[in-house]
């Protein structure tokens, strides 16, 4: 995910994105998923503390307010059916949601379905999620004209590896997106 530009207005990537090229072309976070901001997003995703999407959305409006273009649609990453029965909200969802209120821009909630449910991803590898979301998201397919020719801003709550949001902007230039973006509440770092 870059960082922000240094003085002489070159983007500054992240050893990872150096490693291995993301499939997106732009990308930022609001916070460090650690501390405060940990217990803030864990309280939204399995406290059930949804209110707590409408200001996190308000601090990604402000980190990511150099990726919003004209005529870009939102979407957030989607949950299995099963897992938004047994959690009763995508938290993804929600952020998407007050984000678009925010900016003025378009969501589309079920741009994107996960057809397979995965397993939890805690504890995994970069390869070993990659694998496991392997052909597991596509796109809605009475979604897919919403797509056609479009930015697309990808939102999660937290970025890991990156293997989601990889699966995600994979499915939206299968169904012919134009640029696509992502926008994370929060970002794993990584131990130096």
């Amino acid at each position: 995910m870059p960082l922000p530009g240094g003085a002489d207005g070159h983007r500054i990537e992240c050893d990872d994105c150096l490693k291995a090229p993301r499939p997106w072309q732009d990308g930022r976070a609001a916070l460090l998923y650690q501390g405060r901001a940990r217990s803030l997003i864990l309280a939204l995703k399995h406290g059930d503390r949804p209110e707590l999407a409408k200001p996190a959305a308000r601090w990604m409006a402000l980190a990511g307010r150099t990726l919003f273009r004209p005529g870009m649609v939102i979407a957030p990453v989607p949950l299995h059916w099963s897992r938004l029965i047994k959690r009763r909200y995508n938290q993804s969802a929600l952020l998407a949601h007050h984000l678009g209120q925010e900016v003025g821009q378009e969501v589309c909630p079920d741009l994107l379905v996960r057809q397979t449910k995965t397993p939890v991803l805690d504890g995994k590898t970069a390869a070993e999620r990659a694998e496991i979301l392997k052909n597991a998201i596509s796109s809605h397919p009475k979604r897919c004209h919403r797509i056609r020719g479009r930015d697309v801003l990808l939102v999660d709550d937290v970025m890991t590896s990156g293997a989601t949001l990889a699966a995600c902007a994979q499915a939206c230039t299968s169904s012919g997106a134009n640029h696509i973006f992502v926008l994370v509440l929060a970002r794993v770092a990584k131990d130096a």
